[in-house]
């Protein structure tokens, strides 16, 4: 997937750290990308996802949707030449039992998660 006409992203963390950097074609699908993701999740994060439908992948303000590529997304390929591009990871919170008040524990501590940069609040 390396190349001309290729996109070198980085998927940054809640807590800052990152997953990347690694270069991908325009044509790779944000499903995709979250699929990578899952599959590199630092395996000392309490909070891990447990699908692609537990990610939201946030570039520029905007949440990627699964079904379009890179470049439908409008991220700018080729534009940055030898630059980075910092995607910002929110992971959805665990789901919070309304009858009994528990919280399912298999994805670690309830946090709720800020995206500094992108002023997103997950809900």
């Amino acid at each position: 997937m390396a190349g001309e006409g290729s996109v070198e992203l980085k998927f940054r963390l809640y807590d800052g750290t990152d997953i990347g950097p690694n270069k991908y074609s325009p044509a790779t699908t944000i499903g995709s990308l979250k699929e990578i993701i899952l599959t590199r999740w630092p395996q000392d994060k309490d909070n891990a996802p447990r699908s692609i439908n537990d990610i939201k992948l946030i570039n520029a303000g905007k949440i990627l949707e699964n079904n379009k590529t890179l470049a439908e997304s409008r991220v700018p390929v080729g534009e940055l030449p030898g630059g980075i591009i910092t995607m910002h990871i929110v992971v959805k919170p665990p789901a919070f039992d309304r009858n009994n008040g528990n919280v399912d524990k298999s994805l670690g501590v309830l946090q709720y998660q800020y995206c500094l940069h992108s002023y997103i609040h997950c809900r």
